[in-house]
């Protein structure tokens, strides 16, 4: 829900109930799998990606995605596609959270920009990146985590110390500083 409320502030009405978890998973195949997916009814279909390296190859992997969300939702409905009546489908929102370093940060990209040189083409997909930022919403925390983690594993390697030091500094970030009080 802290996931929705930072992508849609403006819905102070939808609550958790309306959730629905979509995140495509393949554990018994090298099939496709996203990191998270949600639907808000039948309104909205989130899909959300990390990735700390930077690659334009998650535009293609959000429309793959997209691609089997929309297979998903439509067999879950019982949708008739190769009836004459329109069928209803959930709008669909892509975004990417950073958490790697990059001096030229874009708001969006798009499959036609960065795969064929901004011609207009039949297919579009555009991904909303998320870097985090000021706010303290709950992607923004998870990127300073990530940063803080990060930092860590370099010190302590992929161990439980690296992710006892990240909790502690991300924790004492948010608190007040302590006055000394042996003055």
């Amino acid at each position: 829900m802290q996931l929705y409320r930072a992508l849609h502030p403006e819905d102070t009405k939808t609550t958790e109930d309306a959730l629905m978890d979509i995140t495509i998973r393949n554990v018994l195949t090298n099939g496709i799998y996203n990191d998270l997916g949600f639907r808000v009814g039948d309104r909205i279909m989130i899909l959300v990606e990390q990735q700390s390296t930077w690659t334009m190859n998650i535009i293609v992997r959000a429309f793959m995605y997209v691609a089997q969300a929309y297979h998903d939702y439509s067999e879950a409905q019982d949708a008739d596609l190769y009836g004459s009546r329109k069928v209803h489908v959930p709008e669909p929102e892509i975004y990417v959270v950073f958490t790697g370093e990059r001096a030229r940060r874009p708001q969006k990209v798009s499959l036609s920009e960065e795969f064929f040189g901004g011609k207009e083409c039949s297919l579009e997909v555009k991904v909303t990146m998320l870097y985090g930022g000021e706010k303290k919403d709950i992607i923004s925390q998870y990127v300073m985590f990530t940063k803080a983690y990060n930092e860590q594993v370099q010190r302590y390697g992929r161990t439980r110390e690296a992710v006892t030091q990240a909790i502690r500094i991300c924790r004492d970030r948010d608190r007040p500083p302590q006055k000394n009080n042996n003055c």
